[in-house]
């Protein structure tokens, strides 16, 4: 019997549920049969059989400030986990993710220079800080492509070895930008960490586009991301374009980075993690792998953010502390175990 299915419904049903328990935590204290009353209440139909005896202020907290921040959580750890998925996929290499590549780096940059230019000196330039995330986000995964370039092909060790060589030197620039920005450091290091804290539908509405167009280019390609698994030749032979399907996928990938990285900051191994423990769990179809993975990812993050707002109340922690602190002794467990393996 395929399990697959139940999988799948499974985790959707986990998915409403994590979205509605989180919306229950923080300072105000609202019962979770109370915000539920209240979610049902805003459904046609089924809102008539609600009594409305809960305070006005309460919708404003449940749907103004703590869903739009569980909701762009949910979104963000999916969309770290399909990028990491595809890249996992695509170089055929269980360390593979979003920050190996270089492109979370890029995005970080450009935010940075946004953040610092408005900080400093005033400058609100075109787009923002959105903006120059996706744009930084871009230029480094163009220079990383170009760089690891051999003649018409892409050798999946080179392009490991110039996403860390990128992101390496671009660590180094934003450290540069922070010592120069003096007492306007704080608000730096805080996004450079990684946090969802003060998020508002606005932001919501801002990356969706993105992530939709991207996460759909990639799950359309998921089937040639399989054929790629056999290796670059046989994928050839079987009449696979390598070469393009590369090309799109780091784009599509690229381009839902650089947008969730824009709102939320640099939020790491989420797109590590999630990719690798669900393909142990669901294999390595990629038609199944990558909605599986958003949807864990999204429970994963959603969940490691209602840990940032409660472990050190009433002080809030960022996002990217906690899950450096789950993602790094993972990220040792994978590069002991596959040292000897780049590949599948």
């Amino acid at each position: 019997m395929n399990s697959r299915p139940l999988i799948t419904v499974l985790l959707i049903c986990l998915a409403v549920f994590s979205i509605v328990v989180t919306t229950t935590i923080g300072v105000a204290e609202i019962s979770f049969m109370d915000v539920t009353r209240m979610f049902i209440n805003k459904i046609a139909y089924f809102g008539q059989f609600i009594q409305e005896d809960w305070p006005s202020t309460w919708e404003t907290i449940i749907f103004n400030m703590r869903l739009p921040r569980v909701v762009l959580g949910f979104i963000v750890g999916a969309s770290l986990s399909i990028a990491g998925a595809a890249f996992q996929g695509l170089l055929r290499n269980p360390l593979a993710d979003p920050y190996t590549i270089g492109v979370s780096s890029g995005a970080a940059l450009g935010a940075t220079v946004a953040i610092f230019l408005q900080n400093s000196y005033g400058l609100f330039l075109f787009g923002g800080v959105p903006f120059f995330a996706f744009l930084g986000a871009i230029l480094a995964l163009l220079f990383v492509y170009n760089l690891s370039k051999v003649g018409n092909n892409i050798p999946v060790v080179t392009l490991l070895l110039a996403g860390v060589v990128v992101s390496s030197f671009l660590s180094a620039v934003i450290s540069l930008l922070m010592l120069s920005a003096g007492e306007h450091i704080r608000g730096i290091f805080f996004w450079l960490v990684g946090g969802l804290s003060l998020k508002t539908w606005s932001h919501v509405l801002m990356v969706l586009p993105y992530v939709i167009i991207g996460s759909s280019v990639i799950f359309y390609w998921s089937r040639d991301l399989n054929v790629i698994l056999l290796g670059e030749e046989a994928a050839s032979n079987l009449g696979i374009e390598v070469n393009r399907v590369k090309k799109i996928i780091l784009v599509a990938a690229s381009l839902i980075t650089g947008a969730v990285v824009s709102v939320s900051g640099m939020i790491g191994f989420v797109g590590l993690i999630i990719p690798h423990a669900v393909r142990m769990i669901v294999g390595p179809d990629h038609r199944i792998l990558i909605p599986t993975s958003a949807l864990v990812g999204g429970i994963y993050l959603i969940w490691v953010d209602s840990a940032a707002r409660t472990l050190m109340a009433p002080i809030e922690m960022p996002v990217g502390i906690i899950t450096a602190f789950l993602g790094a002794p993972f990220f040792i467990y994978l590069l002991r175990t596959k040292r000897k393996d780049f590949r599948f």
